[in-house]
C-alpha cells in the first residue's frame, strides 16, 4: 500500500478560510460487546461507587417518577436537532439549555438502559482510545456516535501526540492509562479541515523562541511542517494548511511507536494504530490504519505506510 506521504495528499481546487484562528488571538494576546478483563473503578484511583452498585436500578425506576421529568421534557428525542446554544431566546441563560439537554438524556438514554450503566458504575472496557482536536465543531462522539464506555478520550489543540522523548504531558499520561491499564484495541488520531491549531504551526516562525503556550504545544508538529513546506510550499497558505492537516496526523501515528508499551502491543497483534480525517465543510471523513510492518520511526528516514484506506461519505 502506498504510503500518504505529503506529495500524495490531494486538496481541494477551492479551500475555504478558517472562521476561528489561533493565529488571530495569539497576536492579539451502538454498545460494543462486554470484554473479559474488566478494569474496575477502585482500581483505577478514580474513587469506587458503592451507592452506586446498590441498588442502581431501583434507583433508575424511581428518579423518573420523583423528577418529574414529564414537566421538564418536551416530546423530542435525542436524536432530534436540539437548539444551540448561541441560538437561544435572548436572556436565557444557557444552563437552562444544557440542563434541559442533560434531562433528556436522562430520560431517553440513562433510565432507557439501567443494565448498561449499572455495569459502567462497575467498571469501563472501552475498545477504543481516541485523541482528537479541541475544536468545539469537531467532537468525537457526536461525530461518530461513541456511547458511554465505548472510547476513552483525548482531545487537544490540532490533535498531536508528541514522541516519547518530549516527556510526559496530559496526552501521553491517558495514552500510558488506555493502553496499560484499559487495554484498548484501537488508537485513533482524528484530525480534522480548517484546524486553526495548523495554522498556527504552519505559521510560525522556527528561528523565533516564542512564549505562547499554543505555539510551543503545536511545535510538536514541527517535522509534519517540514514536509509540508518541502512538498507543498508552492501552494497558497490554506492549501499548505489543508497538506499538513493529513501531514500531521500521521506524523503523530509515527510518534505513537515511539512509546515502547504501544510499540510491543501493536507487533503483537494486540493493538491497531487508526488515522481519521473530518472535512466538516463537506461531511466527509476518511479512515486509514498504518502499516505496522512497513512503517519505520528511523530518524534518518521515518515513513508511515497505510493500508485499509476508507473514504466516508
Amino acid at each position: 500500500m502506498a504510503a500518504l506521504r505529503p506529495s500524495s495528499v490531494s486538496f481541494d481546487s477551492a479551500v475555504s478560510g478558517p472562521t476561528n484562528s489561533f493565529m488571530g488571538l495569539l497576536h492579539k494576546s451502538p454498545i460494543f460487546d462486554s470484554r473479559k478483563k474488566l478494569v474496575r473503578v477502585g482500581e483505577t484511583h478514580l474513587g469506587s461507587l458503592p451507592s452506586v452498585k446498590r441498588n442502581l436500578v431501583s434507583r433508575l425506576e424511581a428518579s423518573s417518577d420523583s423528577l418529574g421529568l414529564g414537566q421538564h421534557l418536551t416530546s423530542n428525542k435525542m436524536g432530534n436537532k436540539m437548539e444551540s446554544l448561541d441560538k437561544t431566546d435572548q436572556g436565557l441563560d444557557f444552563f437552562e439549555e444544557l440542563k434541559h439537554r442533560f434531562l433528556c438524556f436522562k430520560k431517553q438514554k440513562y433510565l432507557e438502559e439501567p443494565e448498561h450503566f449499572q455495569a459502567l458504575a462497575n467498571a469501563q472496557s472501552p475498545k477504543f482510545m481516541v485523541i482528537a482536536c479541541a475544536d468545539s465543531r469537531v467532537c468525537p462522539s457526536n461525530i461518530l456516535g461513541f456511547q458511554p464506555g465505548e472510547a476513552f478520550m483525548i482531545r487537544n489543540v490540532a490533535n498531536l501526540v508528541p514522541p516519547v522523548e518530549n516527556g510526559p504531558s496530559e496526552t501521553n499520561a491517558a495514552l500510558e492509562f488506555a493502553v496499560n491499564t484499559l487495554e484498548v484495541e484501537n488508537i485513533l488520531v482524528i484530525g480534522h479541515s480548517s484546524c486553526a491549531g495548523i495554522e498556527a504551526l504552519v505559521s510560525m516562525r522556527d528561528d523565533v523562541n516564542s512564549s505562547s503556550f499554543v505555539e510551543n504545544w503545536v511545535a510538536n508538529g514541527k517535522v509534519a511542517k517540514l514536509r509540508t513546506k518541502a512538498a507543498a510550499g508552492h501552494l497558497s497558505f490554506y492549501q499548505q494548511c489543508k497538506h499538513c492537516e493529513k501531514e500531521s496526523i500521521n506524523h503523530s501515528l509515527l510518534n505513537l511507536l515511539t512509546y515502547p508499551w504501544i510499540e510491543d502491543r501493536e507487533r503483537k497483534g494486540l493493538l491497531s494504530i487508526h488515522g481519521g480525517y473530518y472535512d466538516f465543510l463537506n461531511c466527509t471523513f476518511e479512515k486509514w490504519t498504518i502499516d505496522f510492518k512497513r512503517s519505520s520511526i528511523e530518524k534518518e528516514g521515518p515513513k508511515c505506510l497505510v493500508k485499509n484506506r476508507s473514504f466516508w461519505c
